[in-house]
C-alpha cells in the first residue's frame, strides 16, 4: 500500500511540474498556434514592455504586462508604440483606444488575458 501511494504520490507531483513549466493553468489565447508559454516569453525576451506575438489575417496580437497596476499601464505602452508611428490619440472607449492620422481613424482593443497580462490586437496598416 505504501508502494501505490509513493507512486500515486511522484506521479502528481510529476504532472504538477509539468503544468507549472507549461503555463497550463492559463486562459487559452484567443491566436492560434500559441501556447501561453511562447506567448510570455517573448514578452520576457523583448526589450520593450510590448511585444508582438502574432499576425493573424490584417491584424497583429501583441502582449504587454498590467505589472499589477491593471489595464491602464498597458494602454500608455500603446498609446506610446502606435504614437511613434505618427498616430494621434483622441479617445478611449470600452476596450478600444482610437487614434488618427491623416484622416484615416484606427482602433486598438485590448483584451485582460490575466491579472498580469494584457493583449492587445491593432491593425496591421498603422505601421
Amino acid at each position: 500500500m505504501k508502494k501505490v501511494g509513493m507512486i500515486l504520490g511522484l506521479f502528481i507531483a510529476v504532472i504538477s511540474v509539468f503544468v507549472f513549466i507549461n503555463k497550463l493553468y492559463y486562459p487559452s489565447l484567443p491566436i492560434d498556434h500559441m501556447s501561453a508559454k511562447e506567448a510570455i516569453d517573448k514578452l520576457k525576451e523583448s526589450d520593450s514592455k510590448i511585444a508582438e506575438i502574432a499576425v493573424e489575417g490584417d491584424s497583429i496580437w501583441y502582449i504587454t504586462s498590467s505589472e499589477n497596476k491593471g489595464i491602464s499601464i498597458a494602454d500608455e505602452y500603446i498609446i506610446q508604440m502606435i504614437g511613434s508611428n505618427g498616430w494621434e490619440f483622441k479617445e478611449k472607449d470600452g476596450a478600444g483606444l482610437f487614434f488618427y492620422k491623416e484622416g484615416k481613424r484606427l482602433i486598438a482593443t485590448t483584451q485582460m488575458w490575466t491579472k498580469n497580462y494584457v493583449l492587445v490586437k491593432i491593425p496591421s496598416d498603422f505601421k
